[in-house]
């Protein structure tokens, strides 16, 4: 089960939250209005650099040979300052409701959490684990 929940379940996480604000945007705009599907689609895209930035930290952070430091310590003094100043500026914008930022920076962990559920139902791991087991056997 670990495999498949690791660092590249991130990025397919990323890969599919993508899809689906390019696929919504149009929609959200013809039924919401434009400045409260660009304020969500602002705040997912802010969520996703979020999330690709925790990524590199951990992958830089906790590796088997040792912490690269200097890496983690500039990716650190990259993430923070760029993502509290672009949020401060997305919730400055008068047409943006904080609301609607909210809904599109949650909108990964919705997907991520749909991700593992559907992976639970359809019992992917347990197939993987069962091949796995099978193909150590012969």
């Amino acid at each position: 089960m670990t495999s498949s929940f690791g660092l590249s379940f991130l990025d397919r996480t990323l890969r599919t939250t993508a899809i689906v604000f390019l696929i919504m945007l149009p929609f959200g705009i013809y039924y919401f209005g434009v400045y409260p599907a660009l304020a969500a689609y602002s705040g997912g895209i802010w969520g996703m650099i979020n999330l690709i930035f925790i990524s590199a930290l951990v992958r830089s952070a906790i590796r088997p040979d040792g912490a690269d430091k200097n890496r983690s310590i500039i990716l650190a003094l990259i993430k923070f300052p760029l993502l509290y100043s672009s949020g401060y500026f997305l919730l400055t914008i008068d047409k943006f409701s904080p609301v609607h930022l909210l809904i599109g920076f949650s909108a990964i962990m919705v997907v991520l959490v749909l991700k593992a559920f559907g992976r639970l139902i359809l019992s992917l791991d347990e197939e993987k684990a069962e091949q796995s087991k099978l193909g150590k056997v012969h």
